[in-house]
This record gives structure tokens, sequence and C-alpha cells, in this order.
């Protein structure tokens, strides 16, 4: 059996949450969701979430591609790894090839754990909800490059 693990703030769930647990479903038997705790949101995007942490676990255990919803409070993804014990770890595409991603991939292939990229729905996100509700500055907009 292959266990599958989706971490994801899950913050404003809007339907690219539900494609990343859709996707992660349908290459593993066994999908667990982790919900990253208010605490560690706060220290990693400085911030804290819109939707309390029990209330987003809340939501995340009642998607039916999700066979078992934790809390995602540990830094250290391989505490994570330890707690969970999953095969494959599943990430949005916007960390492919970045430092970050290399990083991730390194660190789980000690244990021999399969680090697996989805499309980010780029025409959603919680940052553009965010933004929409009047909470983030809208980010500055990029040059198109040549």
């Amino acid at each position: 059996m292959i266990i599958g693990y989706a971490a994801g703030a899950f913050d404003l769930f809007h339907v690219g949450h539900l494609n990343i647990l859709r996707q992660a479903k349908s290459r593993c038997d066994y999908l667990v969701a982790g919900v990253v705790s208010d605490e560690r949101l706060l220290l990693t995007k400085g911030r804290r979430p819109v939707i309390p942490e029990s209330e987003r676990l809340d939501i995340v255990s009642s998607i039916g591609f999700v066979d078992k919803a934790v809390l995602d409070f540990h830094h250290d993804r391989l505490r994570t790894w330890e707690d969970v014990g999953f095969d494959v770890f599943f990430k949005g595409d916007d960390w492919k090839g970045t430092q970050g991603g290399k990083e991730l991939e390194e660190l789980f292939a000690v244990v021999g754990v399969k680090v697996e990229y989805f499309p980010y729905t780029v025409h959603t996100s919680s940052t553009k909800l965010r933004v929409a509700l009047g909470q983030l500055s809208p980010p500055p907009i990029r040059a198109q490059r040549a």
C-alpha cells in the first residue's frame, strides 16, 4: 500500500486545494492531508490564517479524497515523516526545480520517500482571495520576459 502525504494551510479552501488533494489521492492508496498549524503559519508566513486550525482540519477531514487529516506542526519534515510514515510527499509544482524543492527531494531520498509535484492552480489562490478581501496588497506586476 502506498501512503501519500499532502500538506497545506488549506486556508480559505478553494478549488486549487481540492485539485491537489484529488490528484494526490489518484497517485496513492491512502492519503494523509497535513493541515499546517496556526503557529507554524505565523512563523513561516508572518500572519495567522483566516480560518483557525481546528476548522481547517474539520474541512479537510470532510473531503472524500482524504483518508486521514492531521495537524502539521513540525518544521522538520523528517519529524512529520516519522509521525505519519508516508511513501510519497506531494507538493505544488511552484516548488519544482527551486532550491527548496531540491532540498526537499534530497531530504526525503535518504528515507526512500518520493516527492511528486502537481500543477499549481494559477487562477485561484489563497493569496488572491486575501487580496480580493482587502487583507493583502496586490503583489507587484512582474515584467514579461521576451
